[in-house]
This record gives structure tokens, C-alpha cells and sequence, in this order.
């Protein structure tokens, strides 16, 4: 299950992942992601918040989640991953290799710090 928020007018998704996503989960995001960047050139920031990585549901839900990826990642500037998770490290290597924005971790406390890393010019 993914929950999310976009903040507008920064330009800031809020990305909740609490349970195994689905298919259904980035069909919802890619409708509100698509509506926001018709008026604006891109997402200044992601916020990726997760105690721990909860897969996928499926194949479908995996796929859905790579080529939202595919179809988004150069119209992000930053990805905060907020986790304590002992995976960290794999899903920044991971969100490095598979965009061109900035990525940064921070531990689930640093939240506001995370959020205000994605607000700075």
C-alpha cells in the first residue's frame, strides 16, 4: 500500500510505502504526478518515508513500480530516502543508478530535515 501527498505549489511528493505495493497503488500516483507536471517542467523533490521496504505485491505491481520510474525520473530533482531500514543503503544505491536527481538518506528522525533539504534552492 502506497499512500501520498503532493505539495503544491512547492512541487514536494510525500511517498508512504506501508505494505506491499500494487499495481493499483502507482496507477493513482502516476494520475496525480501526470496532472501536476502538465503545468510545472518538473518535481522539485520525493520524499520516500518507510520504516522498512514492503515489496510488492506482484510482478504487476513491480512493474508498474519500474516504469513509473522509467517514465519520471529526469523530472525530479531530489529524492530524500527517510528510513532507518538496514537496506538503505541498497535502495540509495538503487535510486542513483535509476535517476538523475540528487539523493540523499536520512534517518527516520530527520524527517523535517529531509523535507527541508527538498525545499532549499
Amino acid at each position: 500500500m502506497l499512500t501520498f501527498t503532493l505539495m503544491q505549489p512547492e512541487g514536494i511528493l510525500r511517498l508512504h510505502p506501508s505494505g506491499p505495493l500494487t499495481e493499483a497503488d502507482f496507477a493513482r500516483l502516476r494520475a496525480e504526478v501526470d496532472a501536476y507536471l502538465l503545468g510545472h517542467a518538473r518535481l522539485h523533490g520525493v520524499l520516500v518515508r518507510a520504516a522498512d521496504f514492503p515489496g510488492w505485491e506482484n510482478w504487476a505491481g513491480l512493474s508498474a513500480h519500474m516504469h513509473f520510474v522509467h517514465d519520471h525520473h529526469k523530472q525530479v530533482e531530489r529524492i530524500a530516502l527517510v528510513t532507518d531500514s538496514a537496506v538503505a543503503g541498497l535502495a540509495e544505491f538503487l535510486a542513483r543508478h535509476f535517476s538523475s536527481a540528487e539523493v540523499r538518506r536520512f534517518a527516520l528522525a530527520e524527517e523535517r530535515q529531509a523535507l527541508q533539504w527538498l525545499q532549499a534552492d
